[in-house]
């Protein structure tokens, strides 16, 4: 006998919205299947308001409140058993973060929870993560977000060590990560992965899947570090607008892409990695997990 339920994940990120609409289906004596049913992304750069003046703009509130009651609707239709809705680090740094989960839930009835760096990893860790990890092999996987990139290291299909670090795509295009920041990154990768001999690189999050998506690779094939640093070279070259005009990018996508590429080169250089695999996993795919397992 076949059973399907349907949950959501809301992911507010410093960069975008999403909702992810997931079919749960559940057999007799097999794994249970995670679906994915409906993914919409909205693009409101949160980190832009977080990061730069320290609170959430009165436009973007509003913007945010129509998009959460368009989610609300959509989970109403998708026939939505369950959902969870997350903001990271945007609405963590946001002075007025707390009291604008305070409007939503007030104007359209979604509740959101403001985590921290180390809840955001440990969900997408429960993300369909543990089916691309060998047992014998060591991984390290890097989430790029816009506000935070989230670290963990994976051996012998185990964690190891698990840290989130200010530096994303939105604070680099507002020059706002110093060379602390990376040198206190580097040192993080050198340390932890300094007893493994190969390590090979698990990268998540938009800017990585499109990098992923225009190189024509099948999903179980990695990139290499060669194509990675090729790529950033020719997507320097290009403006903005032939980013947009000549790639095909959104306008939310074309400027960000260069800085993330820039933190996952760094994260295999000094990991050693040479290779890159791409399964598209994230945040939301995580909080649908750990809402069905009750981790959350």
């Amino acid at each position: 006998m076949i059973s399907i339920k349907k949950y959501a994940a809301i992911d507010i990120g410093s960069n975008a919205m999403r909702l992810l609409i997931t079919n749960i289906i559940e057999q007799p004596d097999r794994e249970t299947q995670f679906n994915k049913s409906a993914l919409i992304r909205v693009p409101i750069r949160l980190g832009q308001d977080a990061f730069t003046v320290g609170e959430i703009s009165e436009e973007n509130i509003d913007r945010m409140i129509d998009a959460m009651k368009a989610f609300k609707l959509l989970m109403k239709v998708y026939k939505v058993e369950r959902y969870k809705a997350c903001a990271t680090s945007a609405m963590r740094e946001a002075y007025n973060g707390k009291e604008v989960t305070k409007i939503i839930l007030e104007q359209s009835a979604v509740d959101i929870e403001i985590i921290d760096g180390k809840s955001e990893a440990s969900i997408i860790a429960s993300s369909d993560l543990h089916s691309f990890i060998k047992t014998d092999q060591t991984y390290l996987y890097v989430d790029v977000g816009g506000g935070s990139t989230e670290f963990s290291l994976f051996s012998s299909g185990k964690m190891i060590a698990s840290k989130s670090f200010k530096n994303g795509t939105v604070r680099l295009l507002n020059n706002m990560v110093n060379d602390i920041v990376w040198q206190e990154i580097e040192k993080w990768i050198k340390a932890n992965t300094a007893e493994y001999d190969n390590v090979t690189l698990i990268g998540s999050g938009g800017n990585i899947n499109k990098l992923f998506k225009m190189s024509g690779k099948l999903q179980d094939k990695p990139l290499s570090f060669l194509y990675l640093n090729s790529q950033y070279q020719y997507l320097s070259s290009l403006s903005y607008e032939q980013r947009i005009a000549e790639l095909g990018m959104n306008t939310d996508r074309a400027d960000v892409i260069i800085p993330a590429t820039r933190i996952y080169l760094n994260a295999m250089k000094w990991s050693g990695a040479r290779q890159l695999f791409v399964p598209k996993i994230g945040l939301s795919d995580g909080i649908v997990k750990a809402l069905y397992y009750g981790k959350i």
